[in-house]
């Protein structure tokens, strides 16, 4: 089970617009750490973006810098 670390949704009905964003981390039963980002429509399958990375500690990192870049997204 992938441990949640973010849920962020994006809704404007004027424009149509219903977006989640969920990210998670954990590491899996080989040791690899294992960061996914969803990304899609709400109710809908979306996307899911699975990376490995080497620790703990990077997978925090990339959780980060995701979450940046979603802040600095246009309003």
């Amino acid at each position: 089970m992938l441990k949640p670390v973010s849920y962020l949704e994006a809704r404007n009905l004027a424009r149509d617009i219903r977006r989640a964003y969920p990210l998670a981390y954990e590491q899996d039963v080989f040791g690899n750490w294992v960061v996914e980002t969803t990304c899609g429509r709400i109710g809908g399958k979306g996307r899911a973006i699975v990376t490995v990375v080497n620790d703990e500690d990077e997978a925090i990192r990339y959780v980060q810098k995701a979450l940046k870049r979603r802040e600095s997204a246009p309003k």
